[in-house]
């Protein structure tokens, strides 16, 4: 029996418009999911975080779900069994008894015409020599994957029967090796497209946060302005201590502004009091003054070299080794007898200082180790 193939050699295939649906589903859950990771990290913003782990598995789950009814159908189908012919086979590696054999086939459908298909499939080393080039073959493939086809290794007495009498002539191409699709490429670029409009949609909810204005105190301190005077301070003074907090926009480093802070702790007293401590940070200026009737060292406000204060933190966040730095910290004291000043500067590198005399002049610096 000698079978001929048709002109007709692929089986009609068609891409459904449900693969394009979860092609775009797919790509806005990965980006999103990956955006949310992301932005919930940068903000520490832990529902965002928790929500760029839980899209992507319910989706999944969901994916699972509606595909199940799918599965249990397709595995319901009875396979059909064909005759084939070996064109050509391929050991493609295996260290075990059992190799993996790439097989070019010519199919053969009782109902249909005869096509060419590519496969792979396991076969033990001792039954190798019965495969060879032209040699009729036994195969099964589910009615609705033409191209998923396997090698019956041991057919029924009637199909054996058949294998030994037939006579396949060779199918032209195209070769199928998996799924034929129309309009791969264009369901790719959709998914992409997708994937980064998710991105784009969570960075564009939190824009507020992740572009707004920073704290001033991530700023130079030379890079401020003076300050607006519309904006808000508060200052609280008691017998012990002062402070001054500034409000958004404003910086103790502006110019002046340091100066006419202290003055305000001061304000209405005939004779001003000595400070024990004053610590600057840059919208937050603390002052601890000296016990009435205390002998402990105490220094004059105006002795404080205010013109130098901004120059010695930008020295200090700019020549210490200290990139990116977070937070940095001026204390004037007098506890050794002569005014000092200390400026500590913090960042991911760790912690530096340097330190000054009452006049401004740098004695002393402590660089990142």
């Amino acid at each position: 029996m000698t079978i001929t193939p048709a002109p007709a050699s692929a089986p009609p295939t068609r891409r459904a418009p449900l693969d394009l649906v979860r092609g775009i589903l797919t790509g806005a859950v990965i980006g999103s999911s990956l955006a949310a990771l992301v932005v919930g990290t940068v903000l520490e913003h832990v529902p965002l975080l928790v929500g760029g782990l839980a899209v992507p598995i319910v989706y999944g789950l969901l994916v699972l779900a509606a595909g199940a009814p799918k599965r249990a159908r397709e595995a319901a189908i009875v396979p059909r069994t064909a005759l084939a012919m070996i064109e050509s086979l391929c050991a493609t590696g295996g260290e075990s008894s059992d190799v993996p054999v790439r097989f070019d086939l010519t199919v053969a459908p009782g109902d249909g015409p005869a096509y060419r298909v590519e496969s792979t499939q396991s076969v033990n080393l001792v039954d190798l020599p019965d495969y060879k080039p032209g040699g009729i073959v036994v195969v099964q493939y589910p009615p609705h994957q033409p191209w998923a086809v396997k090698l019956v290794k041991r057919p029924t007495p009637e199909w054996e029967d058949r294998a030994t009498a037939a006579r396949i002539d060779s199918a032209p191409g195209p070769v199928l090796a998996g799924e034929p699709t129309t309009g791969g490429t264009v369901g790719g670029y959709i998914t992409l497209l997708a994937l980064l409009l998710g991105a784009a949609g969570v960075v564009f909810v939190f824009r507020a946060e992740l572009f707004g204005p920073e704290e001033p105190t991530g700023r130079p301190p030379s890079a401020a302005g003076p300050a607006d005077p519309g904006t808000s301070s508060t200052t609280i003074v008691s017998a012990a201590s002062g402070t001054v907090a500034l409000g958004p926009g404003q910086s103790l480093f502006d110019e002046g502004r340091l100066r006419q802070a202290v003055d305000s702790l001061t304000k209405g007293e005939g004779k001003k009091r000595q400070a024990l401590t004053v610590v600057v940070q840059d919208r937050l200026l603390t002052v601890v003054f000296t016990p009435a009737g205390s002998q402990a060292p105490g220094f004059d406000l105006d002795a404080l070299p205010y013109p130098r204060i901004p120059a010695l933190v930008r020295e200090a966040r700019t020549t210490l080794g200290v990139r990116s730095p977070r937070t940095w910290q001026l204390t004037a004291e007098s506890l050794s007898g002569a005014l000092t000043l200390r400026v500590g500067v913090t960042g991911a590198d760790g912690a530096a200082s340097l330190e000054a005399n009452g006049d401004g002049e740098i004695v002393r610096r402590v660089p990142v180790r």
